[in-house]
């Protein structure tokens, strides 16, 4: 399956699209192709593209005063990254977006998005559902920080992102549970006894 196939099953499964729409979808996407680790989003750059995963692995992170960074998001294949506070103010990044593994990435530019909502109606529908879904995942994600426990945080992240967990490097869930690479591991020693 090509990735453009990819993109329009994937906005099939929320919205209804004709074959003749699915074609004005698909052609309003280009493809980019990342190595690992290459960068697709630099602090200091402005999100003007809503980008889905077609294949890979990506992470957006952002660097703190000492360059410690801390991960904000994991996307593998089918879902959605991007840093979306600058995408939606028109504010530049705080945040890079960079491939874990070789990736493949099918990017809109607002403008191209924009006039889509006008020519395929059905697709802003279907990022009001993206959004109105990162928003009350970003909700659930600060509640859970502040009155889980460590381990019942990792916890939840094992159950809901087995598949993420079995891709990324230790350090880096560490990394996006916001606790050191030795308490995470010190964590999955207690679990597994």
């Amino acid at each position: 399956m090509t990735p453009i196939d990819k993109l329009i099953v994937h906005f099939r499964k929320s919205i209804t699209l004709t074959d003749d729409e699915a074609e004005i979808v698909g052609g309003c996407f280009t493809i980019v192709e990342l190595k690992k680790k290459e960068i697709l989003l630099y602090e200091g750059d402005l999100s003007s593209h809503m980008r889905f995963i077609s294949d890979g692995c990506l992470r957006s992170y952002y660097m703190d005063e000492d360059t410690k960074e801390h991960i904000i998001q994991f996307g593998i294949e089918d879902w959605w990254i991007n840093d979306l506070y600058s995408y939606l103010t028109n504010t530049p990044s705080k945040q890079f977006v960079q491939a874990i593994e070789n990736s493949v990435v099918l990017q809109i530019h607002k403008d191209k998005l924009n006039d889509l909502y006008n020519n395929v109606p059905a697709v802003e529908r279907f990022f009001r559902f993206k959004f109105e879904k990162a928003y009350v995942s970003l909700q659930e994600r600060t509640i859970n920080a502040m009155s889980k426990t460590a381990e019942e945080h990792y916890l939840d992240f094992r159950t809901k992102h087995r598949d993420i967990e079995q891709r990324v490097p230790q350090y880096m869930i560490a990394s996006y549970l916001g606790i050191t690479p030795e308490f995470l591991s010190k964590l999955r020693k207690n679990i597994s006894q």
